[in-house]
């Protein structure tokens, strides 16, 4: 299994708070990153979106339902307290911009990398790779607010 560095996973981070903040309006902290695997809840709403191109393998943000519906809230200007077609639709087009970003930041550093569309995924989510190693950073906002960011990637050998 191939291992993980920063300048595989910074990328994804720079792109997630950009975008947060282009998009929603939200000041995100980067917390600290982890090795092990995370299990969602029951409540756990994840986009996951595959890497293909100079890098290969996935990222997948995750969020508890609260959350996804706070930052679906803050997207579309208006409230949103439960996650029916529109607000996964925007929770969808998120994913999309932070990975196209996260894109961009990769080219601008020589890599070249292409993305999936979005699947939106919902309940209890296990996020392993056997391709490659995974690392789980939390992105955290308002004091206790977390969106955890997913990555297992390795670039062609």
């Amino acid at each position: 299994m191939a291992g993980i560095n920063a300048n595989q996973v910074n990328p994804f981070l720079i792109a997630a708070t950009t975008i947060l903040k282009q998009a929603c309006q939200i000041d995100a902290k980067v917390g600290k990153p982890s090795l092990e695997g995370t299990k969602g809840k029951n409540d756990t709403i994840a986009i996951n979106i595959c890497v293909t191109g100079e890098m290969q393998g996935q990222a997948m943000i995750a969020f508890e339902n609260d959350i996804a519906c706070d930052i679906a809230s803050k997207m579309c200007m208006m409230p949103i307290t439960k996650m029916d077609e529109f607000s996964q639709s925007a929770i969808c087009e998120l994913g999309n911009m932070i990975m196209g970003n996260a894109a961009t930041v990769f080219s601008t550093q020589g890599t070249l990398i292409d993305i999936t569309p979005p699947t939106l995924i919902k309940g209890d989510v296990v996020f392993s790779s056997m391709y490659s190693q995974s690392i789980c950073v939390p992105v955290i906002y308002e004091e206790n607010k977390v969106i955890e960011i997913h990555v297992a990637v390795k670039g062609n050998d």
